[in-house]
């Protein structure tokens, strides 16, 4: 089921993946704001004229630019629920990101903190005071693109942005950490799955990317294959 509504001509469309008594999953279409801040309406405000009565709680969030999975509490246990499962890192996440060029590593994982820089946008520090933790894969697509399985163990403002730059690659169409020049039709990032238990059993969710016309590239397709089950990938430990 599709939903949508037109607000400051943009379409703030989302899918529904699941939809139980106690939460929600959509597919966030890029572009799409959580929150109004300088727009008329926001995805939250079409999800409470979607679902009312419901008491409906934001327990993790997704960049305005990326798409894909979020998880969303109807009602105040469920959230703190979920507040417990974040906070002590029992949610994965995976996402999948698209870049060009040579990146500094093809494979491993990322560990510094995240610090705001005087412009506003964040970088990846040496020191490890407090630091986020990524691990990823990448694989060679054709003419100089790679793409990317992130697995983020910490959820720093902009962390998958910060670390793709720091590798060198920033991601495809981010206009915030690579060339505010490029001609994209939207930043190539994608909250592609999530797994955590809840009330006793597992719960498993994957959306494959498909909006954007790079996502569209056949030659993409037997990477996505091979990444619609990242759970079951050998990550390495992190110790």
């Amino acid at each position: 089921m599709i939903k949508s509504l037109i607000s400051n001509d943009r379409y703030l469309r989302y899918k529904i993946i699941e939809d139980n008594e106690d939460y929600l999953v959509v597919d966030k279409a890029a572009g799409v704001n959580l929150h109004r801040n300088q727009h008329a309406q926001s995805l939250i405000d079409v999800l409470h004229a979607d679902f009312p009565g419901e008491s409906l709680h934001l327990v993790h969030r997704l960049d305005d630019a990326t798409s894909g999975l979020l998880l969303i509490a109807k009602n105040p246990l469920a959230a703190a629920e979920f507040g417990r499962l974040f906070a002590t890192r029992e949610v994965e996440k995976f996402y999948f990101a698209l870049a060009d060029g040579k990146p500094i590593k093809k494979q491993g994982m990322v560990v510094g903190d995240i610090k705001k820089s005087r412009s506003g946008s964040y970088l990846l520090s040496r020191t490890r005071s407090n630091p986020s933790t990524t691990q990823f894969f990448s694989f060679a697509i054709q003419d100089g693109r790679r793409a990317y399985l992130l697995k983020p163990h910490t959820g720093k403002t902009h962390q998958l942005r910060v670390v793709m730059k720091s590798l060198g690659v920033p991601i495809l169409g981010d206009r915030r950490y690579g060339p505010s020049t490029q001609d994209s039709d939207r930043m190539y990032l994608h909250a592609m799955a999530l797994r955590f238990h809840f009330r006793g059993s597992e719960r498993r969710y994957l959306c494959i990317p498909h909006d954007g016309e790079a996502f569209a590239d056949g030659a993409l397709q037997p990477v996505l294959l091979n990444c619609q089950s990242p759970w079951d990938i050998k990550w390495p430990s992190l110790k």
